[in-house]
């Protein structure tokens, strides 16, 4: 399983970024999918969710009605479209898929992409 970030970089507070995350090593279409992020001594948190099929979402109280996660099965790739950003949003942003073998459960990460929101 390989999932590589990219999209991250150095914004003004009310710009807009998009992340992707291009997965590989598994079906990708059969599993949801995630955004994490990670803030400077601060605890790594869920950003937002997509179900395998895209059909339904799920978000941080934080980022709703700014952020947006999408995907794209033909590409193996997951997005996220990030609007009206916030100095708080600064973060290590994540996208991780979490697979369940006979032996148990394993969530992957990717190595993640740096977003930073200042002026």
């Amino acid at each position: 399983v390989q999932l590589v970030e990219s999209g991250g970089g150095l914004v003004q507070p009310g710009g807009s970024l998009r992340l992707s995350c291009a997965a590989s090593g598994f079906t990708f279409s059969s599993y949801n999918m995630n955004w994490y992020r990670q803030a400077p001594g601060k605890e790594r948190e869920l950003v937002a969710g997509i179900t395998s099929s895209g059909g339904s979402t799920n978000y941080a109280d934080s980022v709703k009605g700014r952020f947006t996660i999408s995907r794209d099965n033909n590409k193996n790739t997951v997005y996220l479209q990030m609007n009206s950003l916030k100095p708080e949003d600064t973060a290590v942003y994540y996208c991780t898929v979490q697979i369940s073998y006979i032996v148990g459960t394993r969530r992957y990460w990717g190595q993640g992409t740096q977003v930073t929101v200042s002026s």
